[in-house]
Parts: structure tokens; sequence; C-alpha cells
């Protein structure tokens, strides 16, 4: 975390740091925020472990000195803190192998008590979202009939109330306060109108004008800030063909001005949006999935497809713009992103699929919708690869390797491919055993699902991008698998980033990784 004053020039300094004096280490982290203080006009708390790694203290940073004072001792244990809306730091949170606890500070008592403990990957997992502006009161998602729902915790009497649930869809949103009031404003659930619901009268009677005012053709809008008095606000609008924009109001003047576009070049003449779609996999379940068509896509046209499945795996893709899906489409590919099972989103039992499922029917997933798309007469056949990043790279490595009558290639940006490397490697660090628990010990298991071993077997062309620098999944994994190919003399083109990161932060990286992505793929599916 950096501070920037615009006052003077002396330009960008460190903000968070540790005092060499006091024998402090710079932490890993330095940026985690856990209370902007609303009455403190110029100081924040941070959490930060100078001291002893992974254990963190709180902190007082005062951005004018950038001096900070310690009022939340480190405890054993505990890998992060929760502050109140009065900036009081009231929960903690452990953990102890792949059991997490959350403690409550009970100030009459002047102790910590547990509020709620529950085992990794578990139908008692909870997510603080955080307190009402009453501080006797908690937000939290925790499961309700199977998928997880948005609840008001009592934390004097420790009943909760259900405040929202959707009988489809897991609750994946959080909740935002009124810059006025203070008070929670409402809550964000992908699957609501424009994606959010007002609890604050004022706000949702600026929301319905600008409803009523602006176009209907499928826009979203979101208000993304306001002034203190809400007579201010910075406006989000996008919609199926547009990239999105930034728009600024004034509601006292009543005008809406255009602020900045976050694709200036993306409009309706060369993106079509996304259109969800479903399928059955196999076995009969339900796989939802967005797929993107290029401009000017007629029913019955053939076209070469990309299958292109999430990282995570434990994440899901959305209706929303995203450039990997947009790039591909506008040069003429049909691109179809599964929410295969092991997906968040889908309620507990789908996501609990990807425990230990790597390779297994959350990999058959990707070829049914392969196949799906091919009886929808949309892909050509014998014209269909398939790419992704992180987790997304490893399934396409590994869609060669199990489904290559289906693949004719397959590319990885940040791919995993070893997961025994993945389980050894853990001992080195806290989530050992959550780790462990998420791949399993069996390394026959994990040798028969890690593409590396499978250099031998791969008879299909194979992109291999990955940076240098990338924290989250290492660069060992593209360099072994770019090896172990090259010994077997197939087909593999390997691209390192040097200092890249795991998510193309720098912009000639992103630049170079998707035209190294459309160019593989014109090479294989157009240019034959």
């Amino acid at each position: 975390m950096y501070s920037y004053n615009l006052s003077d020039d002396k330009g960008i300094k460190l903000a968070f740091r540790a005092n060499k004096t006091r024998d402090e280490k710079q932490p890993q982290f330095s940026d985690q925020i856990i209370s902007f203080l609303p009455e403190q006009e110029n100081k924040i708390l941070v959490q930060g472990d100078f001291k002893i790694a992974n254990t963190p203290a709180v902190y007082e940073l005062d951005l004018t000195t950038l001096r900070k004072k310690q009022i939340q001792r480190a405890r054993a244990d505990v890998t992060s803190w929760f502050a109140d809306r009065q900036g009081k730091v009231r929960i903690a949170k452990k953990m102890d192998e792949t059991q997490f606890t959350y403690e409550l500070y009970n100030e009459q008592k002047e102790s910590w008590q547990t509020l709620f403990s529950y085992e990794v990957f578990s139908e008692q997992s909870i997510s603080i979202l955080g307190f009402d502006k009453d501080p006797n009161f908690l937000y939290i998602t925790a499961l309700h009939e199977g998928r997880e729902a948005l609840f008001k915790l009592n934390l004097t009497t420790n009943k909760r109330e259900l405040i929202f649930s959707d009988d489809k869809y897991d609750v994946d949103g959080d909740i935002f306060y009124s810059r006025k009031t203070g008070e929670v404003a409402g809550f964000t659930h992908s699957q609501l109108e424009d994606g959010i619901a007002y609890w604050d009268e004022d706000l949702d009677k600026l929301h319905r004008s600008l409803r009523a005012s602006l176009p209907k053709d499928s826009f979203e809008m979101d208000i993304v800030s306001t002034s203190d008095d809400q007579q201010k606000y910075v406006l989000y609008v996008s919609s199926d063909k547009t990239s999105g924009a930034y728009m600024l109001g004034d509601r006292k003047r009543g005008d809406l001005t255009f602020f900045a576009d976050v694709y200036p070049h993306i409009n309706e003449s060369v993106y079509a949006g996304k259109e969800l779609i479903s399928y059955k996999a196999r076995d009969g379940l339900v796989i939802e999935g967005y797929l993107t068509l290029p401009v000017g896509y007629e029913k019955g046209d053939k076209l070469p497809t990309i299958i292109f499945p999430h990282g995570g795996p434990m994440a899901r893709d959305y209706a929303g713009f995203d450039y990997w899906t947009a790039l591909l489409a506008y040069n003429g590919y049909a691109v179809l992103q599964p929410n295969f099972r092991g997906s968040s989103g889908y309620g507990y039992d789908f996501l609990m699929q990807s425990i230990r499922g790597f390779g297994l029917a959350m990999q058959d997933d990707l070829q049914d919708g392969a196949n799906w798309l091919i009886d929808q007469g949309i892909a050509q056949p014998d014209k269909i690869c398939i790419g992704g990043a992180s987790y997304g790279g490893y399934a396409a490595l590994m869609a060669v390797i199990k489904h290559p009558e289906t693949f004719k290639c397959a590319a990885s940006f940040a791919g995993v491919t070893d997961l025994e490397h993945i389980v050894s490697k853990a001992r080195y660090f806290t989530n050992k055993d959550i780790v462990r628990k998420q791949f399993g010990t069996n390394s026959d298991k994990l040798e028969a699902n890690s593409p590396v071993n499978f250099a031998k077997s791969i008879n299909k062309p194979i992109l291999l991008i990955h940076g240098s620098d990338d924290s989250v999944v290492p660069i060992y994994h593209s360099r072994e698998m770019e090896g172990e190919l090259d010994d077997e003399d197939k087909d593999v083109t390997y691209i390192e980033l040097e200092e890249g990161d795991h998510y193309l932060s720098y912009q000639p990286h992103r630049i170079k990784t998707l035209q190294a992505f459309l160019d593989f793929f014109d090479k294989h599916l157009k240019n034959d």
C-alpha cells in the first residue's frame, strides 16, 4: 500500500512500513485495511504482521504523517481482524490447521469469546460481510437450504435473522453503506435486477429515477459512490453490448455527465454480449455457462470454437464483459465459459465437487459443453480448442489428455500442471493442511491427474504462457510441462513473461498473452 500526496511533489511513499529500529520486518501484505474510521478524516486501521509472520496486529495509521500506532496486539493463530463501524476491533479470525474460529471481544468481561467455529469446506462455514451501524448486529453469509444466504446476527443473543436467500443460487454479493446515514444501505447479488437491492430510501429513490430515465435496453446500473450528502454520485452503467461506462451525477442540478468508458473502443459494432445457456452433463447434472458469439452471427452458422473454463476452480463466470472472450468472439470464434461442477454460486453440494475433483467429472463437464455446442449446430466438430488461465489452464491441458478426440489444441496461461508438487510445497505454508484436504495426499491419484506426467501421450499442439514472478501458481508448473513435452519432441510453444504476475497486471504482458492465444488458435483452427 502506497501513499500519494497531491499537495506536494514528494511522490509515492510506502504507506504502511516497518520500523527497523524496532526490529520490525515488512509484511508480505501491507494493504489490509480493516476500517476507514468514518469519524477520523486522516486515519485508518490496518493489520500487519511486523513482528511474527502470518500473525498480524492492528495499527492506527495516520495518513498525513504515515506513522502507525498499535491498538491491538497480535494473538496466536489469529490471521485477520474485523472492526465495527465505530472503528473498534471486535472480531478475531483464528486458523488452527483446518479449523476456523471467530472470536468476539466482550468489553464488559474484557475477554474474547467464541462466536462460531467450523471445519474448512464444511456446511458450517461462515463469511463475515460487516457490522451494522448498531455494533450489536453483524451481517454474515451462511448456508440456508444448501445455498449461501444473507443473515443478520444479533451479537447479544447470538440469534440469526434470515434477510435474503435465493432458491437457485448462492448469495454472492456484499452489503454496502450510506455515506449520509452510516447505516447499511442494501446488498448486492448477481441475480437481482441491476444486481442490487436498496434499503436506504434516498438511494432507492435515486436508483428508481435513474432507471426510469435511462435506456431500458438491458442496462445495468450501480451507484458506485456518493458525496456525504448523497447529492453527487458516480454511476456505472453497462449493457449486453458494452464493456461499461462511468457517469457523474448531480441531483441538485439534475444532470448526468459521461465520465469514462471502461474500454472506449468496445461497442455493439464489435461485441454482441454473452448469452446464458445450460446443458446436461453425461450424468444428468445441469451445467450453466455463458456463450459469446461474433457480431452478425446467424443461426445455422458453424464456427470454430473455444471452450474457456474459468480459474479457481472455486469461482465462476458471469454475464459481464471480459477481454478474453470478447477478443476471441471478435475474431470469429464461438466461446463457451461453462460453470462446471465445483464452481461457486450453485450451492454447497455443487461447489464441493471440486474437492479432490481435479481431472474427474468437472473435467468431463467441459467435453459435454463442447458436445452441446455441436448438437446446437454452432460448433464445427473438427475445429474445437480449449484455453484458460490458472485452473482453466490446468483444465485445458487435461482436456487434450482425457478427451483428445474432442479438442484439437490447448492453450494455458499460468496453469497448474503438477498436483503432487502443490501438495508437497504446501508444507512450507500456513495453509498446508487445507491444501492437503483440498487435493488429498494419495500420490497415485495426484499423479494420475497431473498433466506433467502425460507428455508422452499428448499429441495435440500446446501453448504455455507464464509470468516469472507468479506467486499464486509458481512458474515451475509451466517450465516443467514445457520440458517434458520438449523431451518427447511434442508440438509445444512456451512464452515466459519476465517479472510477470498471475493477473497480467502489466499491460504489455496482457497484450502479448492475448495475441499469442489468438495466433495459436488461428493457426490450428483456421489455417489448416
